[in-house]
């Protein structure tokens, strides 16, 4: 084994972290964003924001998250893109990526929300009904924030599992870890250095992630 090939291609490694860190970061905010309005078109009364919401959510969490991103990078982007921008290139692996790992993480982190807005004690809403406020005044100053803290484990532990399935991203040609890699491995024809090194800067980042990140929150926002 020749781990010299590491320090030769450090930079396209170096790169492949910063491209897997802003690929996680970016998927978890906007699955965030979606996921709370999904979560809540769930636990809607009204079909037509139910529906469609639990429709979502089964259809994402039920299929392969690879499925997901041949389907999204090979047929729903270039579709779209051919339709609505025929002159323009169709983006690339890293675009594909964020859409990707975006629509996965909405799914997960809504049933995370719908969990965790259930887990309130309905006295709550009765509560802040009486005061005048309306459902949608106190679900946003009363409840979600309530339900935050309790979510704050979960909404980790998404975090450290999109890190990893981001890995998937490189059969997409996307430039994260994995791909550095494969793309060392290609050129050299060494196996064990990149990919253990892969393995190594994986693990690396889920502990920091979970042992600093995640319980550094924990302890700050969990009421004493």
């Amino acid at each position: 084994m020749n781990w010299g090939v590491i320090a030769t291609y450090q930079d396209l490694f170096i790169r492949g972290v910063i491209n897997t860190i802003i690929l996680t970061s970016v998927a978890t905010i906007l699955g965030t964003v979606f996921g709370l309005f999904i979560g809540l078109g769930k636990m809607s009364k009204n079909p037509l924001l139910k529906v469609p919401a639990s429709i979502y959510v089964e259809l994402f969490r039920g299929t392969p998250m690879f499925v997901q991103i041949f389907l999204v990078h090979f047929a729903i982007i270039p579709s779209i893109w051919k339709t609505f921008f025929p002159e323009a290139e169709i983006p690339s692996g890293m675009f594909s990526g964020f859409v990707a790992l975006s629509l996965n993480a909405a799914a997960y982190i809504a049933e995370i929300f719908r969990a965790g807005i259930q887990s309130i004690d309905v006295g709550q809403m009765e509560a802040a009904r009486s005061l005048g406020m309306t459902r949608g005044m106190a679900m946003r100053l009363i409840i979600i924030p309530q339900a935050f803290l309790r979510m704050l484990p979960a909404l980790g532990n998404e975090f450290i599992a999109l890190l990893k399935d981001s890995s998937l991203l490189a059969v997409i040609a996307t430039p994260e870890i994995f791909y550095a890699a494969m793309s060392v491995a290609k050129n050299t024809f060494e196996r064990y250095p990149p990919y253990l090194t892969a393995a190594a800067i994986y693990l690396v980042l889920t502990l920091f992630l979970s042992r600093v990140v995640v319980r550094g929150l924990e302890k700050r926002y969990t009421p004493k």
